[in-house]
């Protein structure tokens, strides 16, 4: 396992990190542990949670993932994990967390972080994220800005100055953004500067053979600000994978929580799906170490969050990282991306 710094920040993170968000709704409490354990031992020591998870959220799971990554983490040396959690946002319908949550005020923010800590049993969250942002941004599946939904909300500034209090006090080492589009980032940073505020040092965005959207504006700003990318969904919710190819009614995330991953329920994903599985065969690997080597390695990337409902596919992630594409490999992958550009933004 290779590891590298997170930023502009002292962390030294693996550049494979475990995804949590199936921990409490398709893993049970020993299946999570198990993952866990596996990830641990193949020299992962970056782990990504979140107050809402399990996904999709539910009033009668949430929170159960920091409680069951906590339970593991009293059981480790706490100086050799790397952990990373996210408050929710609001205007998600989500009641059950802090009443909606409102916002991400100074209340709200050290409410979450305090209900983290106590769940996840430690004293501090070496990097700590806003899970997407409070301002009107397409996200998850949307793909237009739409100046028509802008609502007022609690100024960047203000978010800001709620986390410097949390690192003053040493319940946060670093922070970071997740869903973030480049005004939002450039806005955190020039306000961190101009009021001597903590300045992110990580962005959590979707980045996988069917979404390279980050390329566009965020690659550049984030190498020139040292800007960590933490991708998510390397594997496109599975599609990647080419399972529902082989078995469209198979059991995995889009079957079972219809409706969810609005995302990949665009024209060109069935067909870029397709390519990308022709390819992976022709080279001799599976569709999931095709996708998931290709974004290990993407210059960009700091580490790939990855998740899994199996030991069995874990190890094959894991394994994914020792299969660095070739350079004909990569043509390949390109001249499919100019066909299929972007189907699931």
């Amino acid at each position: 396992m290779e590891y590298r710094t997170l930023g502009y920040s002292a962390l030294e993170v693996s550049a494979v990190c475990l995804g949590t968000m199936t921990f409490g709704q398709q893993n049970d409490e020993a299946e999570a542990h198990a993952q866990l354990d596996h990830a641990f031992e193949r020299g992962v020591n970056f782990i990504d949670t979140a107050e809402m998870y399990p996904v999709p959220p539910r009033a009668d799971t949430c929170f159960r993932t920091e409680s069951i990554v906590g339970r593991w983490l009293k059981r480790q040396p706490r100086d050799r994990v790397v952990l990373a959690t996210k408050v929710a946002g609001p205007r998600r319908s989500m009641g059950w967390i802090r009443g909606g949550p409102r916002a991400l005020d100074d209340a709200n923010v050290r409410e979450a972080v305090e209900g983290s800590l106590t769940r996840l049993q430690t004293d501090y969250i070496d990097l700590y994220q806003l899970h997407w942002p409070e301002r009107n941004v397409p996200m998850f599946g949307q793909y237009q800005f739409d100046p028509a939904q802008e609502k007022a909300g609690v100024p960047i500034r203000d978010q800001l100055e709620a986390l410097a209090r949390l690192v003053e006090a040493g319940k946060v080492r670093y922070v970071g953004l997740s869903n973030e589009h480049p005004w939002g980032v450039m806005e955190f940073l020039r306000l961190a500067g101009e009021y001597g505020l903590p300045r992110v040092v990580s962005v959590q965005n979707p980045y996988n053979l069917m979404n390279r959207v980050f390329e566009y504006g965020m690659a550049e700003l984030c190498y020139r600000e040292k800007v960590a990318l933490l991708p998510y969904s390397p594997l496109a919710f599975g599609h990647l994978s080419g399972k529902y190819l082989t078995d469209p009614p198979g059991r995995g995330r889009v079957n079972e929580f219809k409706g969810f991953a609005q995302r990949y329920e665009k024209p060109n994903v069935p067909a870029a799906v397709r390519a990308y599985a022709e390819l992976a065969a022709q080279l001799g690997v599976t569709p999931a170490v095709l996708a998931l080597s290709f974004v290990y390695r993407r210059w960009f990337v700091t580490s790939t969050i990855i998740g899994a409902t199996s030991l069995e596919q874990l190890a094959e992630n894991l394994d994914a990282w020792e299969r660095p594409l070739a350079e004909d490999a990569l043509q390949a992958v390109e001249a499919i991306h100019l066909r299929y550009t972007n189907p699931a933004p």
